[in-house]
């Protein structure tokens, strides 16, 4: 092991300096057996700590703009080029799924997902951390814009939205990857309209081409938020293609109503038991058009293998409305909206909001009974914290000490 991890170092131009350095790294893990998945991570954080090494001060940490389940999300600017991008950071030692989520997105281009910038490993307070850079969208999020909307968002509008998402998600599905966790929190919003972003829960369709075969042999984790589960994820059955349109009808009545797409529910394991076993299917909301109505019924059909696919969906006439003659109106209801938060002057401002995200990452044995999968994701499950905090500047050096 010690001769191969030598000879690709070597490939990747780190020095054995940097492979002792990581060696000793305080509380963090190295096994005398790493898998193929991890052995890439490890690589990886070699590459980080020769640029590390090499480079000084690159970009400068702003306000946080959101905090999940496993990274918070800062606002940042470059020192070189004063561009503006987000940053989704956590500490190395803790960071497997923000690099699984790197390595998503890096492979990713298009105009309907969040851009990918990169990432590093920086030294902060004694401690390494996995930084993720991503495009900034500064009007914030789909659930964020319902609010400054009123609390609903027009018909022509989520119409305009939902097609950006379907766009997205085909191209998705072009690549084999599954987003998991589609809803309003995790679809965020720009000058162009909807992208889709926050691929903590993603996972590959096909795991065994992209691992050379690691994952094969283990089982496929359950992943998103409870309230846009499908009965199948649910069930702790399968999480393909159709779970997210699923997903995507519970985040549309979010739009139209403002709310939960399910209600009257005490806590996320009697949720998750509804949603599997109920036979229900969540309310679509009767003041919607007829067009609109009927899109959702294809979207929130309880049988995956009824559901309509992104593509059947897009030739939908529910989107297909959505025309040059009313796009000057979407548009204009886009930006009529406040200011963004760039707009805001949030550089001379201590004030933030952070949002938590939440992503349920559960290993579903096929031992185990529906009911008792259930009982463990909503266990697993974690309640949004709304909070206000003040936040200062971190300047990020990186230095050879």
């Amino acid at each position: 092991m010690s001769k191969r991890l030598l000879s690709l170092t070597n490939q990747f131009g780190v020095s054995n300096i940097h492979l002792i350095t990581f060696i000793y790294i305080p509380s963090y893990s190295f096994s005398k057996t790493i898998n193929r998945i991890y052995f890439r991570n490890f690589l990886h954080f070699l590459v980080c700590c020769n640029q590390f090494s090499s480079s000084k001060m690159d970009w400068t940490r702003g306000q946080t703009i959101g905090h999940g389940s496993s990274a918070a999300v800062f606002v940042a600017k470059s020192h070189w080029s004063n561009e503006i991008f987000a940053v989704k950071s956590v500490e190395l030692s803790k960071s497997q799924l923000l690099q699984k989520e790197q390595k998503i997105l890096s492979e990713l281009s298009s105009h309907y997902i969040v851009s990918y910038k990169g990432y590093d490993v920086t030294k902060e307070k004694d401690k390494f951390m996995f930084n993720l850079m991503m495009e900034n969208m500064p009007e914030g999020t789909l659930t964020d814009e319902i609010r400054k909307q009123g609390g609903r968002i027009n018909e022509p509008l989520i119409g305009y939205y939902t097609r950006q998402i379907l766009q997205g998600l085909e191209y998705l599905y072009s690549m084999g990857i599954v987003h998991c966790d589609i809803k309003g929190q995790n679809i965020l919003l720009g000058k162009t309209g909807a992208k889709i972003a926050d691929f903590g829960c993603a996972r590959w369709v096909d795991p065994a081409e992209r691992d050379g075969g690691a994952a094969a042999a283990s089982a496929q984790p359950i992943g998103g938020t409870p309230m846009y589960m499908a009965p199948e994820v649910a069930r702790g059955e399968e999480q393909g293609f159709a779970a997210d349109i699923w997903a995507l009808g519970c985040t549309i009545i979010e739009m139209a109503t403002g709310g939960s797409p399910w209600t009257n529910v005490a806590n996320s394991a009697s949720l998750l038991y509804k949603i599997a076993f109920s036979g229900q299917s969540p309310q679509i909301p009767k003041f919607l058009s007829l067009q609109a109505k009927d899109f959702l019924s294809k979207c929130l059909r309880r049988n995956p293998k009824e559901r309509w696919t992104a593509k059947e969906l897009l030739k939908h006439q529910f989107l297909e409305e959505i025309s040059n003659s009313n796009f000057k109106v979407i548009q204009d209801s886009i930006t009529s909206s406040p200011t963004s938060i760039l707009d805001q002057d949030i550089w001379n401002s201590v004030e933030e909001t952070e949002t938590m995200d939440f992503c349920s990452i559960q290993t579903v044995s096929s031992m185990d009974s529906p009911l008792k999968r259930v009982r463990e994701l909503g266990l697993n499950s974690g309640e949004p914290n709304w909070r206000w905090d003040d936040e200062s500047w971190i300047t990020l050096r990186r230095s050879s000490e």
